[in-house]
């Protein structure tokens, strides 16, 4: 069972909701120890100095920031400590938002909140208000040192904050030159068409119960199978070629084909392929007829991002 990491309260204007954090995921890995191959100890590492490689106790190491190569600011815990945000154990609500203006790019991990301190009816109404509205609170705190930026949401009752990256940590696609020219290339109406068959045709709802890590269970499966003693170990088939060079319409047009076939073995077949080939049309229309609106949220956080 998850165990509280922080407590405090929601604040904002004169209203202060106890609230507990708790972490809304729990990755999972498969973590190997270094082995020594000869005796089968573990190996440790040491803190070695650079210049003459003698082991430094971690008492004698402190902080330095490099300001050119090989030159670095030694800054003491003292000094930082004086600089730490105030931890005043609450989560300051700014302004409330529309989640569709928030570009998916700023969010970071994901935390539920909890109430606190036995009285749940100040959480659920500030819960059941934010649903209503359909808005998004923008707040700040402080954990462990360190000031977030955090977006809370409703979800289902609950309330989940999710921490945010700040504006300035944010790589603008402008710096990667491979993505030059990317908006500028055209394409067919046909080719669009085409795409947008091959997407109609493997939409479904998101059911996030049906992806695994399948490599973490692959490696764990080997791992089994080696304590328990097995010798012989299939190994999967090798990926195919990337550098292959792709006939993009061609691909288009069998992928397209593929999934009308299967859809047409399917008892709902009929039915299905039908609305596969209307679909594309009615959403052309609606883009054609869409592209003289407003511009949608993400697009305008990727331009100024």
């Amino acid at each position: 069972m998850p165990r509280a990491m922080w407590s405090g309260a929601i604040s904002f204007r004169l209203v202060n909701i106890p609230v507990k954090l708790f972490s809304a995921v729990s990755q999972k890995t498969v973590r190997f120890n270094q082995l020594d191959s000869t005796t089968g100890s573990r190996v440790r590492q040491k803190l070695v100095a650079e210049a003459d490689g003698t082991e430094v106790t971690r008492d004698k190491i402190v902080k330095g920031y490099e300001v050119r190569p090989g030159d670095y600011v030694v800054i003491d815990d003292a000094e930082l400590a004086a600089l730490d945000p105030t931890a005043a154990n609450t989560i300051d609500i700014e302004e409330f938002v529309d989640l569709a203006d928030i570009d998916p790019i700023y969010f970071d991990r994901p935390y539920w909140l909890a109430p606190d301190k036995g009285n749940p009816k100040p959480y659920a109404l500030l819960a059941e208000a934010m649903a209503t509205s359909g808005r998004v609170a923008i707040a700040r705190f402080v954990m462990r040192q360190k000031q977030h930026l955090a977006a809370i949401r409703s979800v289902d009752g609950r309330l989940v904050m999710s921490t945010m990256n700040w504006a300035d940590e944010v790589n603008a696609p402008d710096a990667i030159g491979e993505l030059d020219g990317v908006t500028d290339v055209e394409v067919s109406e046909r080719e669009q068409l085409l795409a947008a068959q091959l997407i109609e045709s493997l939409s479904a709802p998101f059911e996030p119960d049906k992806y695994h890590d399948t490599h973490r269970e692959q490696v764990m499966a080997l791992i089994d199978a080696k304590a328990a003693g097995a010798t012989e170990l299939v190994t999967s088939n090798a990926a195919a070629d990337s550098n292959a060079v792709v006939d993009l319409m061609a691909a288009l047009e069998a992928s397209v084909s593929a999934r009308t076939a299967a859809k047409e073995r399917h008892p709902t077949g009929a039915a299905s392929a039908a609305a596969t080939r209307k679909a594309p049309a009615k959403r052309a229309a609606s883009r054609k007829k869409a592209a003289t609106g407003p511009a949608k949220p993400a697009a305008r956080a990727r331009k100024t991002a």
